[in-house]
């Protein structure tokens, strides 16, 4: 009885132990694995810390980047708008240099056409004038048709003296024999129509100025010269209309 207590008693105490000791194993184990996954998981943040830390570099670097490449778009674009500016500023400055070339041409070309011998025709008579010499005579002939003789009278010898080889010579001693006899200087006005004569005697004005001459005798009472004249005037230009007015004043003088 006492050896089946004890043995009882032995089989207990060695399952104890044995329960214990399967107990004591398992905590071991389970410390073991707790541990290593901590490692793992520290081991894991420590990466992350990194990896993150590397990413936060990395994007810092790209921001720099990305800002600095900002600061080059934004200084190109600020020199395009520069160089624009500089384009239109040169544009303004060669169309305005071009309206003054154009200006100064046409200014040149103004001045030269006013010294540039002009195709006139007067008592059809077609020659080359200066335009300063049209002006003057168109002036002096203007003042004969206004009736300012004395004017006319003045101008026409100015003009003569001034282009003593014009074209217009034989018609500005025709119109200066007019104003003289308006002005009664009538040997004056016969020496002028003579020296159309003498010049141009196949001239337009040529069978006027002799009955011009024949008046100015007449108003000098020399009817015999008067008479001469315009015996002259029908030989030389019968078919003229100053050769028939020549043929009624000679029936009246005679």
């Amino acid at each position: 009885m006492k050896r089946t207590a004890l043995a009882a008693a032995l089989a207990a105490a060695s399952l104890f132990t044995g329960g214990a000791q399967a107990a004591l194993f398992e905590d071991d184990e389970a410390r073991r694995a707790i541990l290593e996954l901590r490692q793992r998981v520290e081991q894991q943040r420590l990466t992350l810390s990194d990896e993150l830390r590397r990413s936060n570099d990395e994007n810092a670097s790209l921001r720099r980047s990305l800002l600095e490449l900002q600061n080059q778009i934004e200084g190109l674009r600020a020199e395009l708008a520069r160089l624009r500016g500089n384009d239109e500023s040169l544009a303004r400055d060669v169309a305005d240099l071009q309206r003054r070339q154009k200006d100064i041409a046409q200014g040149v070309d103004e001045r030269l056409r006013k010294f540039e011998p002009v195709q006139v025709t007067v008592d059809g008579r077609e020659f080359a004038a200066d335009p300063a010499e049209q002006r003057d005579f168109e002036g002096a002939l203007a003042a004969f048709r206004k009736g300012e003789f004395p004017a006319a009278q003045a101008a026409f010898t100015e003009f003569l003296k001034k282009y003593p080889g014009s074209g217009y010579k034989p018609t500005a001693l025709f119109w200066l024999g007019n104003a003289q006899y308006a002005n009664r200087d009538y040997r004056g006005a016969i020496a002028n129509f003579r020296a159309l004569l003498q010049q141009s005697p196949d001239h337009p004005r040529a069978p006027e100025a002799v009955l011009s001459i024949a008046n100015c005798q007449i108003e000098l009472k020399d009817s015999a010269s008067a008479r001469r004249t315009l015996d002259d005037l029908v030989k030389a230009y019968p078919q003229s209309e100053a050769a028939s007015a020549a043929r009624e004043r000679l029936a009246r003088l005679r």
